[in-house]
């Protein structure tokens, strides 16, 4: 085997292809970090278009750059992607890419748990926006407050792709806050007490605290709704002896 043949054998592939590849399976925070805020951009790009017209619909009495359903879509879909897909993201982002150079770590404590939440995040954004083309997309506020969101005054499927979507990306930031804790707690370089952390760390860390109590209540709220619309139960159907004020409990815990 002669020298070239070795060399070709032992280096990596550097084509396009073996490249994408190595980004799509990475588990480098620094890697993982950039796709989240690249992910984040992506979004606040598409909920800046929807603003756009949004104020343009506003912008004259009796606009009629808009409809009145395709306006509640908008400003539903506006405010779901702005603080579940450009926020959110945004900060997760900035904790992946930060944290472990700043505590001195190699990687984060989880790195394919790392990799899952931002699988999680990007298909329950692609997810949330394929309900354009499903049914219409979701016009009941991002609050989506019950009873509108009840399959007798929500028909659609609009509504049952929100409530899934949001059911993944509350996975996705509890996994990786999660992630962020134990990392912080575990992987600190020698020497390095509670008083030494930087104050970003602190911030993440305490972000990722309120975090893990607050989506799995969001998420619980996600499923419930996604049992009345698919299963038929009455959990917000005050009707039927649920409760819609519950909703309200949940999404705001």
């Amino acid at each position: 085997m002669t020298s070239a043949t070795q060399r070709s054998a032992i280096e990596p592939s550097s084509g396009i292809g073996s490249q994408i590849l190595e980004w799509v399976t990475t588990t480098d925070h620094k890697r993982i970090g950039i796709l989240y805020m690249l992910t984040a951009f992506l979004f606040f790009l598409i909920a800046g278009v929807f603003a756009l017209l949004m104020r343009l619909q506003l912008a004259q009495p009796d606009g009629t750059v808009l409809s009145n359903a395709t306006y509640n879509a908008v400003f539903t879909m506006h405010g779901t992607t702005m603080i579940f897909l450009v926020v959110m993201p945004l900060s997760v982002g900035l904790g992946n890419y930060l944290i472990p150079l700043m505590i001195g770590a190699r990687d984060m404590v989880f790195p394919k748990l790392n990799m899952l939440g931002y699988w999680l995040l990007l298909f329950g954004g692609l997810f949330l926006y394929s309900s354009f083309f499903f049914g219409g997309a979701p016009d009941k506020g991002w609050f989506s407050y019950a009873p509108l969101t009840d399959i007798q005054y929500s028909p659609g499927s609009g509504m049952t792709f929100w409530a899934l979507a949001i059911l993944m990306l509350g996975i996705s930031s509890t996994l990786s806050s999660i992630n962020f804790i134990v990392t912080v707690a575990q992987l600190r370089v020698p020497g390095m007490t509670l008083p030494r952390i930087p104050l970003f760390v602190w911030m993440i860390v305490v972000m990722s605290f309120l975090a893990v109590f607050a989506f799995p209540s969001l998420g619980t709220a996600a499923l419930l709704l996604l049992f009345d619309r698919v299963i038929g139960t009455h959990f917000f159907n005050v009707d039927q002896g649920g409760s819609a004020v519950l909703w309200q409990h949940l999404f705001w815990f």
